[in-house]
């Protein structure tokens, strides 16, 4: 153990680790690796740990002219000349993150710094990379000298293969990462979400955290633990503890009162606690046990919240308007929902539309009630945002992910389009959301397969998607697209449908909504597409109908 041990304070360390008798690990298969890492096989071994970094680190797929440890040792005392290593100053991209001192003796804490000043001589096109000194930190308790640590770090931040990804090093990855994990919080930590929203003025600052409570608030014990699969894994394993530790700071603070002002603060200080409450071992169960989306889907979700950001000329970090106040109550109207409400609802739209505000494209009131004016107004607008009051003082609606144009695909055959970001609502008497079935049952398709063309589908109507040719842009393909799924009948994906005579919402043995051609009446019942039950009165008169878009407010 001792060849490793140059800048570890042993005091510091968990007893349990120092003492271990040497274990090898032989197993390359990505499976038994993927086993090991999850149950810590090599997590009380200080010696195995460093040993199977290097290994997993060795094998990461590298640019042709990766810096290695001779480069170091040809560099450090050009770069660091005769400055004292602790007062070496950080570069900007680590934007004033902290550097979190884990476990090492006064000359570890002095070499992070001195490392990461060598990295960013050699690493010119990072602009953004604040988890870069925690994992300089980590890896170097598993390093012989600060050269072989400083080979290790490049390596990870000059993988090249596409199919992997590791650490965010612009702005633009780091930014949309933060959307990302807000849009997976809103799906899978939905009492969560909650929460924040209530409590924060600018939910999306306290989910941009995020990376922060991993790599700077977690204690060295949990970390190493996270990085043992991260290593194996990717970053989808970031994205899993993030959303554990969320999860188990709601249930920690259950019933408590809580001050907006105090809740970043409040998160940090329970992840830096956290092994006053939970274990590393409960840590990672709970995470495992999220079903989230396949790889593929997250990287689409992702590749989407970038493009966002890019419409937005959002690529270099800047202040941060106010999300919450999206929906600005001098010029909100409406004659079904508050600002209050309607800021409830924003909070569960994706986050790459939040910063947007609500723009009224479609009312009865004032264009009439017929559906070829519903069409004619909607038409050109993606997403939308539907909203029913019935006679009966009922509010419902649904979240449309795609453009009602999208309806003339299917030929004049009524035919079901959009995704599986759509979802449907009531407001009044209670509040409840109902999402696409597969988000909380994703046993119900098999993810992530390149499936061309799409499954076969069953007749009248029919999700047009899968028969769709492809798009001549070679634009993305959009995020939880029913052809990405192995779905076992059309029932599943019955997001949108319209024609000249009705509008129908979620299907599959009955409807979430059905509305007719003088959007003057409706129906509302249980479907399979999103497992809901009905939204109002089962069958409905139309009060009042608005269709709202979203107005990007900061690229007009």
């Amino acid at each position: 153990m001792g060849e490793y041990s140059r800048f570890i304070d042993w005091d510091k360390m968990d007893s349990s680790i120092q003492d271990q008798d040497s274990k090898e690990l032989t197993s390359t298969e990505f499976q038994e690796l993927k086993q090991l890492a999850r149950q810590g096989y090599w997590a009380k071994n200080h010696s195995l740990r460093a040993k199977v970094y290097h290994k997993l680190i060795s094998n990461i797929p590298c640019r042709t002219v990766t810096p290695d440890a001779n480069v170091y040792r040809d560099i450090v005392v050009k770069i660091v000349g005769k400055r004292s290593s602790s007062t070496l100053p950080l570069p900007e991209f680590v934007d004033d993150s902290l550097v979190p001192t884990y476990c090492l003796n006064a000359e570890g804490v002095g070499a992070v710094r001195k490392i990461i000043s060598c990295i960013a001589s050699q690493f010119p096109d990072i602009s953004f990379c604040p988890a870069l000194p925690s994992v300089v930190a980590l890896l170097l308790h598993y390093s012989r000298d600060e050269a072989e640590c400083f080979e290790k770090v490049c390596r990870i931040l000059a993988c090249n293969d596409p199919s992997k990804r590791f650490i965010d090093q612009t702005f633009l990855a780091f930014e949309s990462s933060c959307m990302t994990f807000g849009d997976l919080v809103n799906k899978y930590c939905q009492a969560a979400h909650k929460l924040m929203v209530a409590v924060s003025e600018d939910v999306l600052e306290v989910y941009s955290d995020w990376q922060r409570w991993l790599f700077g608030e977690l204690p060295m014990t949990y970390i190493g633990r996270v990085f043992d699969v991260f290593l194996v894994e990717g970053y989808k394993v970031l994205y899993r503890v993030a959303l554990a530790l969320l999860k188990f700071f709601h249930k920690g603070r259950a019933g408590q009162t809580m001050e907006s002002h105090n809740v970043q603060q409040d998160i940090r200080a329970f992840v830096r606690d956290i092994a006053k409450s939970v274990s590393p071992e409960k840590l990672l169960e709970k995470a495992f046990a999220i079903r989230l989306f396949s790889r593929k889907e997250i990287h689409l979700l992702q590749m989407a919240n970038e493009k966002a950001l890019q419409q937005k000329g959002i690529t270099v970090k800047q202040k941060r308007q106010n999300v919450h106040l999206a929906v600005h109550a001098e010029n909100f109207k409406s004659e079904i929902v508050d600002v209050k409400k309607m800021r409830d609802i924003w909070s569960w739209i994706p986050e790459r539309f939040a910063l947007c505000q609500p723009l009224l494209v479609y009312t009865t009131s004032e264009h009439g009630c017929s559906l070829s004016r519903f069409f004619s107004h909607c038409e050109g607008h993606e997403p939308t945002l539907l909203l029913i009051k019935t006679t009966a003082q009922e509010v419902c609606g649904a979240y449309l992910s795609t453009d009602w144009d999208e309806r003339k695909r299917g030929g004049g055959k009524l035919s079901f389009f959009g995704t599986g970001e759509c979802f449907v609502f009531r407001l009044v008497p209670e509040v409840e959301r109902y999402e696409w079935v597969v988000i909380k049952h994703p046993e119900l398709a098999m993810t992530g397969l390149e499936q061309g063309a799409g499954t076969p589908q069953a007749a009248d109507p029919s999700p047009s998607s899968a028969g769709a040719p492809p798009d001549p842009s070679g634009r993305l393909s959009p995020f939880l697209s029913a052809r990405h799924f192995n779905l076992p009948s059309k029932a599943a994906s019955m997001f949108m449908a319209g024609d000249r005579e009705c509008i129908i919402i979620g299907g599959g043995d009955g409807q979430a909504l059905y509305l007719d051609a003088d959007l003057n009446h409706g129906r509302t019942a249980h479907c399979n597409t999103f497992n809901n039950q009905p939204l109002c009165s089962e069958s409905f008169q139309i009060a009042v109908m608005e269709v709202w878009g979203f107005i990007d407010t900061l690229s007009s």
